[in-house]
């Protein structure tokens, strides 16, 4: 495995957040940037919504969810032909290994306190932005859906 990958992908989602971009766009932005092809960057915008947990609702954890989306464009398919079974399969093992990494995948188990401009959260979220990116990049590798020097 390309540990160089895994590492690149973790800078980049971080530096992303601290720049302003919340979890969901922060990881996603990180692999336009690292997956150069048929995205642009407009896309980062479908991010947008999934910060705080669902529109900081505390829900599912944004960086979890930039991770899953790109894992769907990855793999997701383009017409109701398709099977969904493989991208679920895909889908549910990238969740349990985050969950498994962080003990959960709910926002506001992960961040607790709901201030989400306060320097403690924005610390716990780095981390956590951070980490989902590494987690994601060694998935994608495993699951041999990139290169090994992606």
């Amino acid at each position: 495995m390309d540990q160089e990958f895994a590492l690149k992908a973790r800078n980049a989602a971080g530096e992303y957040f601290k720049q302003g971009f919340n979890c969901a766009e922060a990881v996603l932005k990180a692999y336009l940037d690292l997956l150069p092809g048929n995205f642009g960057p407009e896309v980062a915008r479908f991010a947008s919504v999934f910060g705080g947990g669902m529109g900081r609702s505390g829900c599912s954890c944004g960086a979890l969810t930039g991770s899953e989306l790109v894992l769907a464009m990855l793999t997701g398919r383009d017409s109701i032909d398709e099977k969904l079974d493989n991208i679920y399969s895909l889908a549910g093992m990238l969740h349990d290994r985050f969950d498994e990494k962080f003990g959960s995948t709910c926002c506001r188990v992960l961040n607790p306190g709901g201030d989400f401009e306060s320097k403690d959260h924005l610390r716990r979220c780095l981390k956590i932005t951070g980490g989902a990116a590494m987690i994601l990049a060694e998935f994608l590798q495993e699951q041999n859906l990139v290169g090994e020097t992606a």
